[in-house]
């Protein structure tokens, strides 16, 4: 497949992740005020979409709390900078097994399952323009921990957004989720053309190299619309790479801590940095607006 470079690029900001990256970094927000302002500052650095999850403000772990995802949106909506709302929708899909030699029960400290209407709960409730869906099951970081989303939980997910009016943004982590993705699409649970988020290096899913970023970018079918990060140290060439490969570009704290080697970053530094790679290779960076208009988004008002 020729490369075909963007010229016009969107850059999503992730602002804070469900990582337990909450005592690495003091920059990393947990309040929804954090996140809110953390967001805020993104959105004034050139960031036209944030990606939001909740903490608990006490401690700093991943939370699926709909007032907190209330107060986070109130606030950023409220702020006077125009962005796009993009609100998670992966929590409730995690497994944490026993040893491996007693597999079962399930380790309490870290398993939260729910079902499809509780874990979109919070999109009913605040409306954003996009929502997440994460497609597929896979390993995940740590040893006994699987991210879980069966085929029946996505497809009941994707209708409940789709008929919510909400545009999911398809996270695939490796070429099985595209191709379950189409499926999607195929059976109109999706609308088509769709949203795409390239999820590289994230262990045990696609890894970073080139070779295996070209496959995912070739399987993004060609009238969908496509965004892409790495994790970590990769962030800002992959930066780079989404736009040479014809897509769109995310970085943020949920994906790195770091602006330079020794130096925490920031949302907005790390936003800032994205849009000096993007400019510097000749692109245009796109206004919330104008990613609204691209994407057929509809920006409303939260029940």
């Amino acid at each position: 497949m020729p490369l075909t470079m963007s010229r016009e690029v969107f850059i999503t900001c992730a602002v804070t992740g469900s990582g337990a990256t909450q005592d690495r970094s003091p920059h990393v927000p947990r309040s929804p005020k954090e996140i809110a302002e953390s967001a805020i500052a993104a959105a004034r650095a050139g960031a036209a979409i944030v990606h939001c999850h909740v903490r608990d403000p006490d401690t700093g772990v991943p939370s699926r709390r709909v007032e907190l995802y209330r107060e986070v949106t109130d606030r950023i909506r409220d702020a006077e900078v125009d962005v796009v709302l993009n609100l998670t929708a992966g929590m409730g899909g995690d497994i944490v097994f026993g040893p491996t030699d007693a597999p079962l029960p399930l380790n309490p400290k870290g398993t939260d399952m729910a079902g499809a209407e509780e874990r979109v709960a919070h999109v009913a409730e605040c409306l954003p323009e996009i929502c997440t869906l994460d497609c597929g099951t896979m390993n995940f970081a740590e040893a006994d921990y699987v991210m879980t989303n069966t085929p029946g939980m996505l497809r009941a997910m994707g209708r409940m957004m789709t008929d919510l009016g909400v545009k999911p943004e398809i996270e695939a982590f490796d070429t099985g989720h595209l191709w379950f993705a189409k499926e999607l699409v195929k059976e109109g649970i999706l609308d088509s053309p769709a949203l795409v988020q390239l999820c590289m290096g994230v262990p045990w899913g696609a890894p970073d190299d080139l070779n295996t970023f070209m496959a995912m970018v070739n399987n993004v079918p060609q009238d969908w619309t496509f965004s892409a990060f790495a994790l970590g140290r990769n962030q800002m060439a992959y930066a780079a790479a989404a736009v040479l490969a014809g897509g769109h570009v995310r970085v943020g704290l949920e994906d790195n801590l770091w602006l330079d080697k020794g130096v925490l970053a920031t949302n907005a530094q790390l936003v800032e940095r994205a849009v000096g790679v993007v400019e510097g290779m000749g692109a245009r960076i796109i206004t919330p607006a104008e990613v609204r208009a691209k994407l057929g988004l509809v920006k409303r008002a939260p029940r």
